[in-house]
């Protein structure tokens, strides 16, 4: 061999090397793919996804699916180059970049302890909606969430403690605790009367100055407001986060509370958050959640207003997209769809 084509072949070995090794490298994006669509009117383990006691529930038929998206990379565990170029190349597949899901300065542990408060909250919102689509009696119990430390509450009231009354006056929200508080000057005492334990106790706290704003007292407490409701709804979802199952949520413990069967036996899947008014709200991951729920077999997808445009752009084949701005809509929606009378709102093209 002479020396040119020596050359020329260890030339086009290191740049062959340099190339997988290129292609091997880790880059700060996280590939989004289809994930588990799991039916809420199912059972998960050993028992029903949603289990509600202290009212008569109903059997159901059909399939009310909420569905997800899986995530591959992240901090520490970064996808290499080769497989962000393929996932590019996949429609099924979304390549974004790492901070998108992983903010700067927020560990991966503190992105899914959010995710998983954000999943117990949209739970809590989704029994709220449905029990106001039921016109059940919702309340809100104002909960100590935590004390600020070297502040007057701190010793004297504690997270867990149900707010009920500020100096003898009864309080139903946050509002009403702020009020009251903001009503004296500080270094007045202000009187909780609060649940504790199981017991009502009285707790006086002496007021400061907010250091934020002068001439405002406040006592250093960190509330939170819980919701009271008629029935015991019980959620289990295993380990997934996030707040986009709330309206399916919402509408499987309507159905289940019900003697109509709101799916008509369909096999209906969909996804957005909701408030406990009903409001539905957009979602990440909309094309790889359609995908998901279009294998797992559905036909009809709920679909928050505010993600029509991309999910008309990638919607798969056999599947209908209904477009949804509320709990109340999206049941009007599914009556039209099971009775062929009605309205059925659809997502307009983009």
């Amino acid at each position: 061999m002479s020396r040119r084509a020596a050359t020329l072949v260890v030339a086009s070995c290191l740049i062959f090397l340099l190339g997988l090794a290129a292609a091997l490298m880790p880059v700060p994006y996280v590939a989004l793919r289809p994930g588990p669509t799991t039916d809420t009117l199912g059972r998960l383990g050993k028992g029903p996804l949603i289990q509600i006691t202290g009212a008569p529930t109903y059997p159901t038929d059909g399939h009310l699916n909420f569905v997800t998206v899986a995530y591959q990379g992240g901090p520490g565990n970064r996808i290499d180059l080769f497989t962000a170029l393929r996932g590019w190349l996949d429609p099924d597949v979304a390549i974004v970049p790492e901070e998108t899901i992983f903010p700067k300065n927020v560990s991966t542990k503190k992105v899914e302890q959010e995710n998983v408060q954000e999943m117990t909250d949209s739970q809590e919102s989704a029994t709220a909606a449905a029990m106001n689509e039921l016109h059940k009696p919702v309340t809100t119990a104002v909960l100590v969430d935590s004390v600020q430390k070297g502040l007057p509450s701190d010793g004297r009231l504690r997270p867990g403690d149900q707010i009920t009354a500020i100096d003898g006056r009864q309080i139903k929200d946050i509002t009403g605790v702020t009020a009251g508080v903001g009503a004296h000057k500080p270094g007045d005492m202000v009187t909780f009367t609060v649940k504790r334990d199981g017991k009502e106790i009285k707790v006086p706290v002496k007021t400061v100055v907010s250091p934020d704003k002068a001439g405002k007292a406040i006592v250093g407490v960190i509330l939170k407001e819980k919701y009271q409701f008629p029935v015991t709804v019980k959620i289990s979802v295993g380990d997934v986060g996030g707040p986009s199952a709330g309206l399916m949520f919402s509408l499987g413990i309507y159905d289940k509370l019900t003697p109509e069967d709101i799916t008509g036996g369909r096999f209906i899947a969909g996804t957005g958050t909701i408030t406990p008014d009903g409001q539905v709200g957009p979602i990440g991951g909309i094309q790889q959640k359609m995908v998901a729920a279009r294998q797992a077999g559905a036909t009809v997808f709920l679909t928050p207003t505010q993600n029509c445009a991309d999910a008309v752009a990638s919607k798969p084949k056999g599947l209908r997209l209904v477009r949804v701005d509320t709990m109340h809509g999206a049941l009007q929606a599914l009556a039209a769809i099971r009775t062929g009378q009605g309205n059925v709102p659809a997502c307009p093209a983009a």
